[in-house]
Parts: C-alpha cells; sequence; structure tokens
C-alpha cells in the first residue's frame, strides 16, 4: 500500500489517457503467463521523477531545446568539452542526485522479490532501479553515480568528486538555466571558463562518468552477459522506453528471433511496435501497479 502513496511529478511526462480496463487486462495475462520476464526500462520510467527524457513529444530535451548530449570521442579528445561538461555537472549534481524512484521502480523490485521478474536490464543512468532496491539488474549504459580513470580505472563515486570540485573552485558560482536528462544543467561558456576540474588522484589520467556516452559502445562482456539472461527468459516488457538506441533495441531483436512475446509500455510510438504482442500507451507509474 505504501506503493501508491508516491505522488508522480508529470512535468515531463507526455499527456496520456488513463489505463484502459482491457488493456489492464491484457498485460495482466500477459505477466501471468510468464514465469521468467526479462524487462528493459528507459528514460520513460525516471520521468514521473521529476527526470527528463531525451525524446518525449512535447516535453523531452530535443522538443524544448537544441542541445545534444555529450560525444564519447568529444569528451575523450578536448580538455574544454570535459571543463564544460563537469561544470554543468557540478552544478546539476545535487539536485540530480536527490530524485527518488517512483511507483513504476518499487513495483518491479517487488516483481523480483516474489520470482516474477528474472532479469532487469535498465538504459537509464540514474541509479533510481538501485535507490529502489532492484538486484538482479544491469546497468546497460552504466551509472553517473559513479566515475573513473581513463588511463588507470581507478573508480570513485561521484559524491566524492563533488568533494574534489568544492575544493578546487571555492569561489566559482554559477545559476542553471534549466536541467537536462542526464543531471547537468545549462550554463554559459562564460559562466564555464574558470572552473577546475581535478586529474584522477592516482596516476594523474582523465576523470570520466561510468556512463556509455553517445558514440561509445558498450563491452562486449556485458552485451554477451544480458543475452545470457535473456535466453534464460520466456518473454520481454519493455516500460518506458522507444527503442531508438541500438544497444538496448538488439536484445528486443533478439527476443523476437527467439519468437519470445514482448510487451511495449511507452507513451507514444517504439521501434518494436510491428512485433509487439502488446503495445500499451500508458505511464509507467499509473498502470504497473494494476498488475498482481
Amino acid at each position: 500500500h505504501s506503493i501508491s502513496r508516491i505522488s508522480p511529478n508529470l512535468a515531463f511526462v507526455p499527456a496520456c489517457l488513463p489505463p484502459d480496463p482491457m488493456e489492464v487486462e491484457e498485460l495482466q495475462r500477459f505477466v501471468s503467463n510468464s514465469k521468467r520476464l526479462f524487462v528493459m526500462t528507459g528514460a520513460g520510467i525516471s520521468t514521473e521523477s521529476g527526470i527528463p527524457d531525451y525524446r518525449s513529444e512535447g516535453v523531452g530535451l530535443y522538443a524544448r531545446t537544441d542541445r545534444r548530449p555529450i560525444q564519447h570521442a568529444e569528451f575523450v579528445r578536448s580538455a574544454s568539452a570535459r571543463q564544460r561538461y563537469w561544470a554543468r555537472n557540478f552544478v546539476g549534481w545535487p539536485q540530480f542526485s536527490s530524485h527518488q524512484p517512483n511507483t513504476a521502480h518499487l513495483v518491479l523490485r517487488d516483481w523480483e522479490k516474489v520470482g516474477k521478474l528474472h532479469w532487469l536490464v535498465t538504459q537509464n543512468v540514474d541509479a533510481l532501479h538501485t535507490k529502489a532496491g532492484s538486484q538482479r539488474m544491469t546497468e546497460l549504459h552504466g551509472c553517473t553515480h559513479r566515475v573513473f580513470c581513463l588511463a588507470c580505472g581507478d573508480q570513485i563515486l561521484r559524491s566524492e568528486l563533488q568533494e574534489h570540485f568544492e575544493a578546487l573552485n571555492p569561489t566559482w558560482k554559477a545559476e542553471a538555466f534549466g536541467v537536462a536528462p542526464d543531471g547537468d544543467v545549462f550554463l554559459t561558456d562564460e559562466q564555464v571558463r574558470n572552473f577546475q576540474v581535478p586529474a584522477c588522484s592516482k596516476c594523474g589520467g582523465i576523470l570520466k562518468p561510468d556512463v556509455t556516452f553517445f558514440g561509445d559502445t558498450v563491452s562486449r562482456e556485458k552485451v554477451n552477459f544480458v543475452h545470457q539472461r535473456l535466453a534464460e527468459s520466456d518473454s520481454m516488457l519493455v516500460a518506458g522506453s522507444s527503442m531508438q538506441v541500438y544497444s538496448g533495441y538488439r536484445f528486443a531483436l533478439a527476443a523476437w528471433e527467439k519468437q519470445l512475446p514482448i510487451a511495449i509500455l511507452n507513451i507514444g510510438p517504439t521501434r518494436l511496435d510491428h512485433f509487439a504482442s502488446l503495445k500499451l500507451n500508458s505511464r509507467c507509474g499509473e498502470l504497473l501497479p494494476l498488475i498482481v
């Protein structure tokens, strides 16, 4: 009962109709028939926690601004790109790291507890599934709460890096203009210019979030691991993802090739609509709690 009391934050959720009772029944049947459910989540499961996504019609970052996420090659190659990235991230971190799981995250955690959910793969980097208590889980694109050195591989917590930033930039101040999906904010070039970025304390190398940036690839080991979990599963549920990014889409293709039933819960069209057994246009946090 505690689950239903979480109030969603709908600022970044596209408009949609309430769940249709017939569709609720269909999803209930789908979940009941599944013994080892493979779930893949995307940004649309976290919008109700107040985190904007990229692609949602009208409310996503691409619809509201001309901003695009940083590219992996640019981050590695350019010190000024890293300075801009980390300055924005430094300002946005206190708010981004304070976001909490919503009803949908908690429902999936409960499905895991009762043995319904075999494996969860999230494309999100916000740690909300971890905060909710999910354990049988792979963070496909990493997590912003961890940082590592590109040279020696040493890992630190993002919260620890925040303290290094504060120590290096005691008088630096910047006012943010809007929040972006991955925890950074909009700053002017003028604001960014004097921001100091620490190097790895072990070797002096470049620090990077433990996140797969656009233009980078997910490791072969992680992809193989997820394929193994999918091979053990008997159905697939996609929640809150248009599946436009190939790194996630490949697993839906594999499920389709194995002839697993696929259900999609997402506001708006997805790349899978033509081969899904079931497509529902509802909020994850509104529909998932209705399934027992």
